[in-house]
């Protein structure tokens, strides 16, 4: 223990001598407290060292009372311990050293969900649907993906050899190396007709500026008039990026976003460094409840310049800004530093992580507390509510029983069997499913045995149950008995009633396995709602240009 001891003392004397030092930055008070807890810690460790029952595991209880500290602040202020730095890498720059696929757990196994176009995993030959059984010669039934996936990544030319089941039954051993994997932030662009273009952007890391640059001129050169910005499901990234897509369509030397934060230093404006690329295209931001941070940003600064329509439902709303710290030992820790207002002096924080009511549950900003914002053209905006559509689009959610489909992973599974059954078919992109393979795909859920329960049926179960206690059932049981027919789901009844909808999915995973990420992409957009609204918006010009209130 003379080690130990002398180490703490060590910590002691340092941490001391830092907060001496820090005296400007900490009451002495507070300065206390710090050398008070980190005593206490100290203790503790040492106790646990010298008399705990079993052998410790020192690099795991320090990583699980790290974790366990950040927690009680904001989910965003994360510890990244030296073996999760690959994940941290995939974070910010969106490249790892792996095979190029996403996988899916399903029941004891992981499967190959989707190869990406062009990367060792498609590559060598692995397809849509293959089982992982073993990698390297380990065994991976009954592991969780991120174990699989663990496994599967490592540094770029290093050899993998995947053992995997093919359709049922064939067995064979995939051996490759591994490369560096870009993720690209635009997964695909496009014209969606002779004059409107579309680019999705996926994330924002160190490239994703460039790439929508790339791409906006790409389509340009292709007649594109309109723009359609997707960024439906993009939780964020670096926030320069941010500022450099905003700076595509403003003029230089604008404020885009302004951060405040509790050191004076974190107190910053960002504008626009460069000339813009088109000041006059019209264009319309899909927003979902998945953007969020660095989406909203791009989204809530052009809706307050009033240079985009921004269409689709509230995002996220987090008006939260991390920076990233080395630590010792090659760990990281991402810090939040500051919250991030809009150019109308907004922040769209929604949740506060700072005043915890009951427990880990986090409240919402009351309504007492929001604030009306306007935009350069005089229209309201809020803040504490993400940034909300100019345009909502209703979305109609589906049935329980598509949602069992997909969880239960029939509609990947038939997918599966439709390509290894019709593997010399040209496949089109906007691949519609003949009526005589949807009968076959009803055969196939029926032949699998799966409940599932409707609201209507859930909700006459609960009022039985209601009037049971108060002694009315027996005066009504004919006629609950007659309505839990009609609600009670029959598969083969609501397969029929609700195919439209499970249609759309089957085709979309089918044109998947022809046609990978950029395929699914672009037949998906004959039935999205969100797409079809902003159509209509740029079909109506007056309409978007009034909507900015221009």
């Amino acid at each position: 223990m003379k080690i130990f001891r002398c180490n703490k003392f060590i910590s002691r004397t340092i941490t001391i001598v830092l907060i001496s030092i820090s005296s400007v930055s900490y009451s002495q008070s507070n300065g206390f407290e710090v050398v008070r807890s980190l005593e206490l810690m100290d203790q503790i460790y040492e106790y646990l060292e010298k008399y705990y029952v079993d052998d410790l595991n020192a690099g795991s209880l320090s990583k699980t009372a790290i974790d366990a500290m950040l927690k009680e602040l904001d989910p965003y202020t994360v510890y990244y311990h030296e073996t999760d730095i690959e994940d941290y890498r995939l974070i910010t720059t969106g490249q790892y050293g792996g095979i190029g696929a996403l996988i899916r757990k399903m029941g004891d196994y992981t499967y190959i969900s989707e190869p990406s176009e062009g990367n060792p995993a498609q590559d060598a030959g692995l397809m849509a649907g293959d089982k992982i059984i073993e990698i390297n010669g380990n065994d991976m039934k009954g592991k969780p993906s991120s174990e699989v996936s663990a496994a599967l990544k490592g540094p770029k030319a290093t050899k993998v050899n995947i053992l995997v089941e093919r359709n049922g039954g064939e067995m064979m051993t995939v051996s490759f190396e591994r490369a560096e994997i870009k993720i690209p932030d635009v997964p695909y662009s496009g014209m969606i007709n002779e004059n409107v273009g579309y680019i999705k952007l996926s994330s924002f890391t160190k490239t994703a500026s460039q790439e929508v640059i790339k791409a906006y001129s790409e389509l340009k050169s292709e007649g594109m008039q309109k723009l359609v910005f997707d960024l439906r499901g993009n939780g964020g990234g670096l926030l320069i990026e941010a500022v450099k897509i905003v700076n595509m369509f403003i003029p230089n030397n604008q404020i885009v976003v302004t951060t405040k934060g509790r050191v004076a230093e974190e107190n910053r404006s960002y504008k626009t460094m460069n000339s813009p690329i088109d000041l006059d295209i019209p264009v319309v931001i899909l927003v979902d409840e998945g953007s969020a941070s660095a989406s909203e940003i791009v989204s809530g600064s052009l809706q307050d310049l009033d240079r985009a329509v921004i269409v689709g439902t509230q995002s996220y709303g987090k008006g939260l800004v991390q920076r990233t710290y080395d630590l010792d030992y090659g760990s990281k820790m991402k810090l939040t530093i500051a919250k991030y207002y809009t150019p109308s002096g907004r922040c769209v924080q929604r949740l506060e992580y700072y005043d915890k009511l009951d427990g880990d549950n986090v409240e919402e900003m009351p309504d007492s507390l929001i604030q009306i914002f306007k935009t350069k053209n005089g229209r309201d905006v809020i803040d504490g509510r993400g940034v909300e559509p100019d345009v909502e689009v209703d979305l109609k959610e589906f049935s329980r029983l598509t949602g069992n489909l997909f969880r239960e992973n029939l509609v990947f599974d038939y997918a599966t069997r439709y390509f290894y059954t019709h593997r010399e078919d040209e496949i089109p992109v906007d691949f519609s499913l003949p009526n005589a393979d949807y009968e076959a795909f009803k055969k196939f859920v029926l032949e699998h045995d799966f409940n599932y329960s409707t609201a209507s049926e859930e909700m006459l179960k609960k009022m039985k149950k209601t009037a049971e206690e108060e002694g009315f059932y027996n005066d009504m049981k004919t006629e609950y008995e007659l309505l839990l027919e009609k609600v009670v789901p029959s598969k083969e009844r609501d397969l029929e009633k609700f195919k439209p909808e499970i249609i759309r999915l089957v085709e979309n995973e089918i044109v998947s396995r022809y046609h990978f990420q950029k395929g699914r992409a672009q037949h998906a957009f004959k039935d999205d709602e969100y797409i079809t609204a902003a159509i209509e918006i740029f079909n109506k010009q007056d309409e978007y240009y009034t909507i900015l209130g221009n």
